[in-house]
């Protein structure tokens, strides 16, 4: 079935932000850290600069997923625990809902340009740092 999009979206805009660091990058990630931001995300974008992303807060660990309703851009979603270390890598379609799940037990989820983690040589087991920073989830 063909993707709907709303025509009222626009992209979210005057989110907290937090550096993060991945490898040898530094990423300016936006914090979705609210049921309100977390259903949003990255909706209604047309383009997102290289280095830059948004990170998901979630209240609970669990098998969280992320679909790409209303999302025009292709991405990458890495689902992080705890501490930070990726459980799993998605590569997400741009306005395709195809749920993609968490393959353990996450806290985080990542957001970025499609293929990104894998240009970057990121991989499961790896750590993205600075969640310490991050806000409580609401």
């Amino acid at each position: 079935p063909a993707a709907k999009v709303e025509k009222k979206g626009a992209p979210q805009t005057g989110l907290p932000m937090l550096t993060l660091k991945a490898g040898k990058q530094t990423i300016k990630a936006q914090v979705a850290a609210t049921d309100e931001t977390r259903q949003t995300g990255l909706m209604h974008r047309s383009n997102m600069p290289p280095n830059e992303g948004m990170i998901f807060v979630f209240p609970q660990l669990g098998y969280h997923a992320m679909w790409m309703r209303n999302t025009l851009i292709p991405l990458a979603v890495a689902y992080l625990d705890d501490t930070g270390k990726i459980v799993s890598i998605h590569e997400m379609e741009a306005l395709n809902e195809t749920s993609h799940q968490a393959k353990g037990p996450a806290r985080f989820a990542l957001e970025m340009n499609a293929k990104w983690f894998s240009k970057n040589d990121l991989k499961v087991g790896d750590v993205i740092g600075g969640l310490e920073k991050a806000p409580k989830p609401q």
